[in-house]
C-alpha cells in the first residue's frame, strides 16, 4: 500500500506582502494549445475542454480573494531598471530587495505568479494528482495569456496615460468578441524549457513592444469613426490596423502555455494520466488548512486549521524551493479547530508555502 494512503498533506500558498482578453480571449488561447500537443502529449487532449471551461478560474478569484488581483499584470515600465536596460529583477526576492514589497505588488507580480503555478502544476503531476492539476493548468493558461496581453504590462494599462483611456476593454475584450472568429492559427514545434523565469520574462519584454501599437490602432480607429469608440467603424478599424500582430500574439500566448505544460509534465518524470494510488473505503482526510490572514502580511498572520482526527501534526513553512524555513507545530494534537499566531523570524520577504501534514 502507498504511504501516501495513510497521511495527509496541504499546500498552501502565502505571500509575505484588469481581466485580460476577456472569457472568450482566455477560452480561445487555452484551447488552442492543442493545436501543438506532440505524440507525447496525445493523453493531454482529454483536458482540452475542462481547460477551456476552467480558463478564466482566475479572474473570477478576484471576486473574493484579495491577493489574486495583482498575479495578473506588471508594470514593468515602473521599474527604473527596465528604463535603462529593458529588463527589471527577474526573481521576487531581489526585485523586492531592490525596490520594497509595497512597489513590487502595486505593481503586479504575474510573473511570479505564473512560476509559481508552474511549480505547482509540476508537482501536481509528480504525485499523479490529476485532478488538481488540471485545474493549475488552466490557471498557469491564464496567467500565460494575460503576459501576453500588451496593457497587462504596462503602467499605462488604460491608456490613461496618453489620452486613450477605455482602449483596455476596447482592444481585449470589445474588439475580441467582435472578430474572435477571425483569429485562426496553427500550432508550432515545442520543446523542453531550459530556464523557465527567463522563458516567462522573455516574452513579457517581446510582448511590452505592442503597447506603441496598441495605442495607436485606437488612435487611427478614433481618426476614422470621427472619434467614436463604440461604433461599427471604429470597431472595424482598430481590428484591421491590430489583427496583423494580435493574431501572433494569440498564436505565441497558446504555444507559451504548451511548452509550459509540457516542460512541468516531463520534469515530473512524464508520468501517465493514470491513477495509480491505492485507496482504502475506511481511509478518511483527517483535516484542513485554511488561508492564512491577513495575506499578504508584514509583521505577522494568522493561521487557522482544523483536525477531525486525532493525529500527529506537522505544520511548517517552506520556501519556493522546498525547503523549510520554519515549523511552527510537530506534535500530536486532538481533534479540533485550531488558530495560532505566527511571526516569523530572520525570513526574507517573498513567497511561501504552508505545509500541513496529517
Amino acid at each position: 500500500m502507498h504511504k501516501h494512503v495513510l497521511e495527509k498533506i496541504f499546500l498552501l500558498a502565502i505571500s509575505v506582502v484588469l481581466v485580460s482578453w476577456g472569457q472568450v480571449g482566455h477560452n480561445l488561447i487555452s484551447t488552442n494549445a492543442a493545436l501543438s500537443y506532440d505524440v507525447q502529449m496525445s493523453q493531454f487532449n482529454a483536458w482540452t475542454a475542462r481547460l477551456a471551461k476552467h480558463a478564466s478560474d482566475a479572474d473570477n478569484r478576484r471576486s473574493w480573494d484579495n491577493t489574486e488581483a495583482p498575479k495578473h499584470y506588471i508594470d514593468i515600465d515602473s521599474y527604473t531598471s527596465f528604463k535603462a536596460s529593458g529588463r527589471i529583477p527577474q526573481t521576487l526576492d531581489s526585485a523586492i530587495l531592490m525596490n520594497g514589497a509595497p512597489f513590487v505588488y502595486e505593481n503586479g507580480i504575474l510573473p511570479w505568479a505564473t512560476m509559481v503555478t508552474f511549480d505547482s502544476l509540476r508537482n501536481c503531476f509528480a504525485r499523479h494528482d490529476w485532478d488538481k492539476a488540471v485545474l493549475f493548468a488552466a490557471d498557469l493558461g491564464h496567467y500565460v495569456a494575460d503576459g501576453h496581453m500588451p496593457l497587462h504590462i504596462t503602467k499605462n494599462y488604460n491608456g490613461q496615460l496618453t489620452g486613450s483611456t477605455g482602449i483596455h476593454s476596447r482592444y481585449e475584450s470589445t474588439m475580441i468578441g467582435a472578430y474572435v472568429s477571425q483569429i485562426t492559427y496553427t500550432g508550432k514545434a515545442i520543446s523542453v524549457i531550459p530556464n523557465v523565469n527567463k522563458y516567462i520574462f522573455n516574452y513579457l519584454y517581446s510582448n511590452f513592444i505592442f503597447v506603441d501599437s496598441v495605442l495607436a490602432a485606437d488612435t487611427y480607429a478614433k481618426s476614422i469613426s470621427g472619434g467614436s469608440t463604440t461604433s461599427t467603424a471604429y470597431k472595424t478599424a482598430i481590428w484591421n490596423k491590430s489583427k496583423s500582430f494580435t493574431i501572433p500574439i494569440f498564436k505565441n500566448a497558446s504555444h507559451a502555455f504548451t511548452e509550459l505544460l509540457f516542460t512541468a509534465w516531463v520534469m515530473a518524470g512524464s508520468p501517465a494520466m493514470v491513477n495509480t494510488a491505492i485507496y482504502l473505503p475506511d481511509v478518511r482526510e483527517f483535516g484542513s488548512l485554511g488561508q492564512n490572514t491577513p495575506n499578504p502580511f508584514k509583521h505577522s498572520t494568522t493561521i487557522n486549521y482544523t483536525l477531525i482526527k486525532n493525529s500527529d501534526l506537522l505544520l511548517q513553512v517552506k520556501n519556493l524551493s522546498g525547503n523549510t524555513v520554519a515549523t511552527i507545530v510537530n506534535e500530536y494534537k486532538s481533534l479540533g479547530s485550531y488558530s495560532l499566531e505566527w511571526s516569523p523570524e530572520n525570513i526574507p520577504s517573498g513567497i511561501y508555502y504552508l505545509f500541513m501534514k496529517t
